[in-house]
């Protein structure tokens, strides 16, 4: 029998009454594991952004002047900390998804569960990975524009180097802020082990 009666109105027992209930009845270990995965992979993403911003400037500036190609690395360093960043924090909030030790049943949770604790621990968990990845995409490119002008203002004038790489070293800092800002949101997410 279809689920779709009545000119398309859902009426069936598989409808939902609309995002609302489609976004609690999710399992918080699944909002748990997208906040991991958005952490870790926006992370990767702003690096990889900030690498292909200095990196193009460092190449182009480097035909001008070739000196600058190996003092210019570190730029290239300071977008791949955002990464580090991601995979650091991806470790941690893995630390606070445990498996539950009892009240499962063929696959299932038994009833008796602090369902509010694990909601709790599961939008703490995705809100801690999304900061983390969204806070990282704009370090990494903000280190990258920053690398980026650094390599051309080095090809220019070797004595602007050290004051433009203070720059980078606050661009960068923007990803320690994020870490720091995840770790404080997810430090009371511990999913229960087992029924209450």
């Amino acid at each position: 029998m279809s689920s779709y009666m009545n000119g398309g109105s859902c009426v069936g027992e598989f409808c939902n009454a609309g995002w609302s209930e489609v976004l609690t009845n999710m399992s918080p270990y699944g909002w748990g594991s997208f906040g991991l995965a958005f952490g870790l992979s926006l992370s990767v993403i702003g690096a990889a952004w900030g690498i292909f911003l200095t990196g193009s400037s460092l190449v182009g500036a480097a035909v001008k002047a070739p000196r600058i190609r190996s003092k210019n690395l570190i730029s290239v360093i300071f977008c791949e900390a955002t990464a580090i960043y991601g995979v650091i924090m991806a470790i941690v909030l893995n630390g606070l998804m445990k498996k539950p030790e009892g009240g499962v049943e063929d696959g299932a949770f038994v009833e008796g569960w602090n369902w509010g604790a694990m909601y709790f621990a599961g939008y703490g968990v995705f809100s801690a990975g999304l900061s983390v990845g969204l806070t990282n995409v704009a370090s990494g490119i903000a280190v990258g524009v920053a690398g980026s002008s650094c390599a051309l203002a080095d090809a220019q004038d070797p004595s602007l180097f050290v004051k433009i790489l203070i720059v980078e070293i606050f661009a960068s800092a923007l990803g320690i802020f994020g870490i720091i800002v995840g770790i404080i949101q997810s430090n009371n997410c511990q999913f229960p082990y087992d029924v209450a």
